[in-house]
């Protein structure tokens, strides 16, 4: 193993002995895709401070050729992000996600699959992700099939990272498809029409935008490479 990495609720850790090298520069495309999930992973798995408020309210638009919804999703949240406050972002969180019983959204793939936490999907998940040498660090209180957690793990697959080389289309469409694609639109529909989402309704549509446009582009990729390659 060449080296190690946490990132968000992934250990990061590449096998093939190429950590040590400097990844290539990504691509345009590349970079805008690591940079949006990179962004939604943060935004499921904790309410924005003030700083991050604040670069989404100066963000320029998004220039995404013939991808309208997007582009107007986009500027919703950043003209929410310009009026909205830190504090009452944070509270509009914990009354979403955080709860000392039952939460009123879930937003895994075992609960949307099954209807249950930690189930058979977090088990093939893990499968996976174990072949792609990604763990889930000790001490983080999410699992892998959070939907934020599983944005942060397409970051690391698309981007890398220290000790972590990027990885191809192939792997990450195997991922999408298996782990994202069968319930993402459900989650962010219910987070949509919860009647306190405030801020959150419109993370939920850039995200749904941003992740419908993923599931088109990989439907039309041409690959049968194993999760693994």
């Amino acid at each position: 193993m060449s080296g190690e990495q946490r990132t968000g609720s992934s250990r990061v850790h590449d096998d093939a002995g190429t950590g040590a090298a400097t990844p290539a520069p990504l691509a345009d495309e590349d970079q805008a895709r690591a940079d949006f999930y990179g962004l939604f992973a943060h935004l499921l798995l904790a309410p924005p401070d003030a700083a991050l408020l604040a670069a989404l309210a100066a963000a320029d638009p998004v220039a995404a050729a013939g991808e309208f919804v997007l582009e107007d999703a986009w500027l919703k949240l950043t003209q929410a992000a310009s009026v909205v406050d830190a504090a009452l972002v944070a509270d509009e969180f914990s009354a979403l996600f955080i709860s000392t019983g039952t939460p009123l959204l879930n937003p895994y793939a075992s609960f949307y699959l099954t209807g249950h936490l930690n189930d058979a999907p977090l088990a093939a998940l893990r499968h996976d992700l174990a072949r792609l040498g990604l763990a889930r660090a000790p001490g983080v209180g999410e699992f892998e099939d959070h939907l934020g957690t599983l944005c942060e793990t397409m970051r690391v697959l698309i981007q890398g990272g220290p000790g972590m080389r990027p990885r191809g289309l192939a792997v990450q469409k195997a991922l999408f498809e298996a782990h994202i694609r069968p319930w993402y639109a459900a989650c962010l529909a219910d987070v949509a029409s919860v009647a306190d989402a405030n801020f959150y309704r419109v993370v939920a549509g850039v995200a749904d935008a941003f992740l419908s446009i993923e599931a088109q582009a990989f439907a039309v990729l041409d690959t049968t490479d194993p999760i693994a390659a």
